[in-house]
């Protein structure tokens, strides 16, 4: 259900209008035939507006937060409707970092479920939404394929290699009941004392946004074309967008 809804989105679209998607699909009840007059006014009681004016100040303030599994239960999920999950590095289920993908799978399963749960008062049901760090494979789950790094794909600049590494690693987010995972990382890595430079795929701009690309459309598939989004697909997210890999000295943190 979430990758059809962000499969209507174009592949630039930003939180909002993801939201507004989700909104407008998820609304706490399954989709009812009706046409003419009907038709409009279901469509405009589903409209993200009204879906929000239904909402409590703390629902709303729920869909903006994103805490890691280490932290929250599905019970957690159920009482306080959070719009997204994280699990970070060393995060598993049940703080097992060396879970089985089954184990990934049944607690994606409980997440879900907990996120669509009915609420009182006709407030809209918006399924929460996991994340995962896939950069170079599935890596966080035992027996998912690690690939090489993106300092050594990138010296490949085989595209096609990169959009099938992305297509794989897509099937194995998958399989383990993950929708989403924050890949590729676009660093222009510029001063190799930086501590990540490994994460960048060049120094060039020109072959990072090539196989950058190439990544997006192995994960998420391309938009207007079968299967974008379907089975076997994931959404992507360009990372960390401004200034990653342009550092001074080779220093990514501190104070402005």
């Amino acid at each position: 259900m979430i990758r059809q809804l962000l499969g209507r989105l174009a592949c630039g679209a930003g939180s909002a209008a993801i939201g507004a998607a989700l909104l407008a699909g998820c609304a706490g009840a399954p989709p009812v035939e009706v046409s003419g007059s009907n038709a409009a006014v279901q469509a405009g009681a589903n409209a993200p507006e009204a879906l929000l004016a239904r909402m409590s100040l703390e629902r709303k303030v729920a869909q903006l937060v994103m805490p890691d599994i280490g932290s929250i239960t599905p019970d957690d999920v159920r009482q306080y409707r959070f719009g997204t999950i994280l699990n970070g590095g060393n995060s598993g289920p049940g703080g097992d970092d060396k879970a089985p993908a089954s184990d990934w799978l049944r607690l994606a399963d409980e997440y879900w479920e907990a996120s669509t749960a009915p609420l009182p008062g006709g407030e809209p049901v918006i399924p929460a939404v996991w994340a995962t760090d896939a950069v170079h494979g599935h890596a966080n789950v035992i027996g998912a394929t690690v690939f090489p790094h993106n300092i050594a794909l990138g010296a490949t600049g085989d595209a096609d290699l990169i959009r099938r590494i992305g297509a794989a690693t897509a099937v194995e987010i998958e399989v383990t009941g993950i929708d989403w995972t924050f890949a590729p990382t676009i660093a222009v890595a510029r001063d190799d004392r930086w501590g990540r430079t490994y994460e960048s795929y060049s120094e060039d701009p020109a072959l990072v946004s090539r196989l950058g690309a190439a990544m997006v459309e192995g994960l998420q598939g391309r938009p207007g074309e079968p299967g974008f989004l379907g089975a076997g697909k994931v959404a992507a997210t360009a990372k960390h967008f401004f200034g990653d890999g342009g550092t001074a000295q080779g220093v990514d943190q501190g104070d402005v």
